[in-house]
């Protein structure tokens, strides 16, 4: 019952996120992923969304996308990975630590991942949220606290699959807004990046 309130709890934070959110503008394409922002509701930071189409399975793209045991193509600075919990297509809890050039300090983040999927269409959605009150925080890491993250995976025409990548990360700290807006375009555009590198198929 409390798993289901949880859930229930999180959905609705979406559907709220979705329903006051701002359009969404067009930024730039590179190499077929197409990157757009939106400004935040109530606060300086703008949201990222990427977009793009691989021609690949559903099964091996869960095994790059959710997996949280298979997150080394995911960031070259996460000096730290642990696994809280993990139930396969369902729900994972997980805590890492980023390694931030000096004179900045390091960040952490404690998520809370839940996946849902559609047994008509095959879609997947895999939406993060923070996890408060299960790992201590450090005195000289900055805890990463405003944050959500969307993937969606949905089968298209001629075995080709469409991925979306949405979110929200405040560094926290120090980091001044006008910067995180400046360079935010690169987070979603890195990580699918290396998502089509390891899940594409060559085409017949």
């Amino acid at each position: 019952m409390r798993t289901a309130r949880i859930f229930l709890l999180l959905f609705g934070v979406l559907l709220i996120n979705q329903l006051v959110a701002q359009p969404w503008e067009f930024i730039k394409e590179r190499d077929g992923i197409k990157i757009y922002t939106q400004k935040e509701p109530g606060s300086p930071l703008k949201a990222f969304k990427g977009v793009m189409e691989v021609y690949s399975t559903m099964e091996m793209i869960g095994t790059i996308i959710g997996n949280v045991k298979n997150f080394d193509w995911w960031d070259d600075d996460i000096r730290e990975l642990k696994v809280i919990f993990h139930e396969e297509n369902v729900h994972t809890q997980y805590y890492l630590i980023y390694d931030v050039p000096w004179p900045l300090q390091d960040r952490d983040l404690c998520a809370d991942a839940w996946v849902t999927i559609d047994s008509v269409t095959g879609k997947k959605v895999i939406y993060a949220v923070p996890l408060p009150d299960v790992i201590p925080e450090e005195p000289d890491i900055v805890r990463i606290k405003n944050y959500w993250q969307r993937w969606t995976i949905e089968p298209i025409s001629g075995g080709m699959k469409r991925l979306t990548l949405e979110g929200l990360v405040d560094p926290g700290g120090i980091v001044p807004a006008w910067l995180y807006n400046m360079v935010i375009t690169d987070t979603p555009l890195n990580l699918m990046r290396e998502v089509k590198k390891r899940v594409e198929l060559p085409r017949n």
